[in-house]
């Protein structure tokens, strides 16, 4: 399938979902986000897909929302008559971008190449692991010009970093280095330019090697029980652990565990 801001391609199991409008520093138009959602919505579909790998087209990863394109949208909104759809800039009719990252079935990596500040910040944060470069910026800036992080920038980073740092990163609105992000556990891992793509192909490989019923439970299992009491998210881990595979599935997980490593192969072998 062929879209217009951004260019999705898969090998060997791995999705590579590219922001492409290195013009406009990758920003967030409309037309980006129904293209991440639709993008995101064929990976649900084709079970080839095992990780998907977001990053940028040029030097930025991504340099938040399309100012330009959002005030267009509203003129042609106001001249028309049309009410402004509800619930922020950042929803599309169908989905929201953010969301369509989080609750994707498969691991969504960001290899953040370049500075990813206000929605792009946002965008790393829905992903499930950030890997970013030594040459990498992040932030959330709109505190300085009178806004504030409108695509869950405000929630989700400090359930990810703790009120702490998020009120600093959020007050200050200044951007921080990649050391100062992997200090606080904003980012997972810091890379050198040059090796961004192979460092994040590197951890994506290991993924497809894993059952793809356990990463999709896990996802949703860290991503649903941050959010709940621990009594409830232990019932929850239970009940989802549970039902996640039919046998034949964890049977087939078993035998390719036992074919990579002798250790699994002994367990397996008394089990059976």
């Amino acid at each position: 399938m062929k879209y217009e801001t951004i260019i999705l391609e898969r090998r060997d199991g791995i999705g590579y979902l590219t922001l492409n409008r290195p013009d406009r520093a990758n920003t967030i138009s409309l037309q980006l986000m129904h293209d991440v959602v639709s993008a995101m919505e064929q990976v649900e579909a084709e079970q080839e897909y095992r990780v998907v790998i977001l990053t940028g087209a040029g030097k930025h990863f991504c340099g938040g929302a399309d100012l330009r394109d959002f005030a267009e949208r509203a003129r042609e909104r106001a001249s028309s008559g049309a009410e402004r759809q509800g619930g922020g800039d950042f929803v599309t009719p169908r989905r929201d971008i953010f969301a369509a990252l989080e609750e994707s079935r498969v691991p969504v990596i960001a290899a953040i190449n370049g500075a990813a500040m206000g929605g792009g910040c946002e965008i790393a944060l829905a992903c499930d692991v950030r890997v970013i470069s030594d040459t990498a910026t992040i932030g959330l800036p709109e505190i300085r010009f009178g806004a504030l992080p409108a695509g869950g920038g405000t929630q989700r980073l400090p359930r990810l970093v703790g009120a702490g740092i998020a009120k600093e990163m959020i007050f200050s609105g200044l951007p921080w280095t990649p050391e100062e992000a992997f200090r606080v556990g904003l980012v997972n891992r810091v890379a050198p330019a040059a090796e961004l793509i192979k460092e994040c192909e590197k951890i994506a490989a290991v993924y497809t090697e894993r059952a793809a019923y356990a990463l999709k439970t896990a996802k949703q299992l860290v991503n649903r029980g941050v959010e709940l009491p621990l009594k409830d998210a232990l019932a929850l881990e239970r009940k989802m652990i549970a039902e996640m595979a039919t046998p034949e599935e964890r049977k087939q997980a078993q035998d390719q565990a036992a074919a990579t490593q002798k250790t699994y192969a002994r367990i397996f072998e008394k089990r059976s």
